[in-house]
């Protein structure tokens, strides 16, 4: 029987408060409940309109069905990731003055240089969420290094000895809302989202976008060589990642903006040698498609 992954992940990392600038890596919902189970498989349609979508397959295969998920190379693809992160920080959570965007495109300093996944709804097209990938090089630190150093401990990360060519930070990961399960304070849009006449089945794969995104991100890495990867996150977060194999460790102390984040890493090799099978698999199915759209554009 398939490994039911059983957690409800709020991803809130790092925010442009007035103490700390470094990425946040993460607001949406991954939801896992039932979605590796055998009778999550079982209840995939053999049919919707005139696409077939075969019973025996996996959940993972279904968000495929569903949802791509590419590298964001064109300026279209980029303005899409920087219209969900305009919606979700600057809109719904108020995490970045809405004035400072006024062509509704939040972006700042990194993302010149850094590599962006985009998660599309087939059917419809609409972008349904991103994840940033920003590489560390002799002229550019990471966000967590320039904002929030105060967090970072020195010795643990001398200790790692690690190569800055290969070193990275995952951050500004966001699920559209139209996307995510909303609070009554969200009714207007959670009507404008049923008008889209979505299958039951169909949305029972929602909440792997959030997951597939961190997965893209994860790919991102794997293709890029930036293997020695850092995140800002909320500690319960890791220990949550614990249960699906992901072993983040502490680089430093939590420090508090918006909540208590602290600063994690993690070797790429790593996460995927010990990620468990059921978030592999969907994994395997990104990182075809990620690292063969990075090498066309190599």
């Amino acid at each position: 029987m398939a490994y039911a992954l059983r957690a409800v992940l709020l991803l809130l990392t790092g925010v442009h408060g007035s103490d700390c600038h470094s990425g946040y890596l993460c607001h949406g919902y991954l939801c896992f409940d039932r979605l590796f189970t055998r009778e999550a498989k079982a209840d995939l349609p053999t049919r919707e309109g005139n696409n077939v979508v075969h019973p025996e397959l996996s959940i993972a295969q279904a968000f495929k069905h569903y949802f791509d998920v590419k590298l964001a190379a064109t300026k279209a693809q980029k303005a899409d990731v920087y219209r969900i992160r305009y919606s979700v920080y600057c809109q719904e959570f108020g995490y970045e003055p809405a004035e400072n965007f006024p062509d509704g495109l939040e972006f700042d300093e990194y993302d010149e240089h850094s590599l962006h996944c985009l998660i599309t709804h087939k059917s419809t097209g609409m972008p349904a969420g991103c994840v940033r990938m920003v590489p560390r090089s002799e002229s550019k630190v990471l966000p967590l290094e320039q904002f929030c150093s105060e967090a970072l401990d020195n010795s643990f990360i001398e200790s790692l000895n690690l190569d800055t060519s290969q070193m990275c930070e995952i951050s500004r990961l966001a699920v559209d809302s139209a996307f995510r399960r909303r609070s009554s304070d969200h009714k207007a849009h959670l009507r404008e989202f049923e008008a889209l006449d979505y299958s039951k089945r169909e949305r029972r794969t929602f909440p792997l976008i959030a997951v597939a995104a961190f997965l893209g991100a994860t790919a991102l890495t794997a293709a890029a060589g930036r293997t020695h990867v850092f995140a800002m996150m909320e500690p319960f977060l890791p220990r949550m990642l614990q249960r699906s194999g992901i072993f983040f460790q502490c680089a430093g102390k939590e420090i508090d903006y918006h909540g208590l984040r602290a600063p994690y890493f993690i070797r790429t090799e790593n996460a995927l040698s010990t990620m468990k099978a059921d978030l592999k698999e969907l994994y395997e199915l990104i990182e075809a498609d990620v690292r063969q759209q990075y090498m066309q554009q190599a």
